[in-house]
């Protein structure tokens, strides 16, 4: 089975990476990534040099990178390569189209001609906006993003469908809730207050801190995803949470009991623009037809979180001074495929 995982060194590319190697012998997983500032090639070191592994560096929003890609042949693809962070689709909205909605549309337009048997397209819960009090969204729910990055990412759905509808490229999309773990760039609220806490740094928290996510493990995702190829339906829509709803202050308190760190480090700074109060999915569909629980309680998921990032300082500390980024333009200029290397 060959496999085409697109932005694959970024953090829950990576971690399916690792995960479905580990679970299919038989895939072979080429891994496609622009290696712009949030894909590290850091994080697959472990598995780099294993037979059925290959890299290739690449842009999935040009056109003429996919179509050499493509030449190779693929039965499956899963998406994962996108612009994901919120603050910067505020202020560089161009780049979030051009990437999630861009280049899924060239990815998509490749799969159809190449006839491939799957199409994934990982997606999030940001598409359905702010959901109030006491509601959670099923995979029916309208579709209100409140960021550029929430409505790219909405766009790219959209398309995914009509590709299925007017094209019959079998098409799956999946929409999980805020995921936490391993080999996540240092920009997002988790490893950036982990990695700010270890140093005694202040931690600003957005207004008044009671922005509600649902949290789930990133490694329980990627085996929902695993299962969801298995057993899923071309054509439906996978919402994938885990009902731990925290606010951000509640997260925010409790890396910093498990760091043993005082809550005087808090910093509330003002709040970002269109900033929605609260994400909650409904994924009875994914429990009920797929059979897919989520397996690590937040307590010790966020333990072995907080445990991987005092151990990997190494990791983080690259990531943070941009010495990783020296290392990519070094050794992996445009186009470099590991398969020669």
């Amino acid at each position: 089975m060959r496999i085409l995982i697109t932005g694959g060194a970024g953090f829950i590319g990576s971690n399916f990476i690792r995960l479905a190697l580990k679970a299919n012998a038989d895939w072979q997983i080429t891994n496609f990534d622009l290696l712009t500032y949030a894909g590290n090639p850091a994080s697959l070191e472990d598995i780099c040099q294993l037979p059925n592994y290959s890299f290739i560096k690449g842009d999935i929003a040009s056109a003429e990178d996919v179509a050499r890609l493509f030449q190779s042949g693929f039965d499956m693809v899963i998406n994962f390569a996108a612009e994901t962070h919120v603050d910067r689709s505020l202020y560089e909205p161009h780049k979030f189209v051009r990437t999630n909605v861009a280049g899924t549309q060239i990815l998509l337009e490749k799969a159809t001609q190449s006839g491939v048997s799957l199409f994934v397209q990982v997606s999030t819960d940001e598409v359905y906006g702010s959901i109030e009090s006491g509601k959670w969204a099923s995979e029916d729910y309208p579709l209100r993003p409140s960021s550029p990055y929430a409505a790219s990412k909405a766009a790219a759905d959209l398309l995914c469908r009509s590709y299925q509808v007017t094209h019959g490229l079998p098409v799956i999309i999946t929409r999980s809730c805020n995921n936490y773990g391993p080999y996540q760039f240092p920009e997002k609220l988790v490893p950036f207050f982990i990695t700010r806490a270890l140093d005694n740094q202040a931690l600003p928290l957005y207004g008044d801190g009671l922005n509600t996510r649902d949290w789930l493990h990133v490694e329980d995702h990627c085996r929902a995803l695993l299962d969801i190829i298995k057993k899923g339906t071309p054509g439906e829509i996978y919402n994938i949470g885990s009902r731990h709803e925290l606010t951000n202050l509640e997260m925010t308190e409790t890396i910093l009991r498990l760091l043993g760190r005082p809550k005087s480090l808090i910093r509330f700074v003002k709040d970002r623009p269109a900033h929605d109060r609260r994400y909650a999915l409904d994924f009875g569909k994914l429990t009920d037809i797929i059979g897919w629980k989520p397996n690590l309680a937040f307590e010790a998921g966020i333990a072995q979180t907080i445990q991987w990032f005092i151990g990997n300082r190494r990791w983080w500390e690259d990531v943070r001074s941009g010495e990783y980024l020296k290392f990519v333009a070094k050794h992996y200029p445009k186009d470099i495929d590991s398969r020669d290397r």
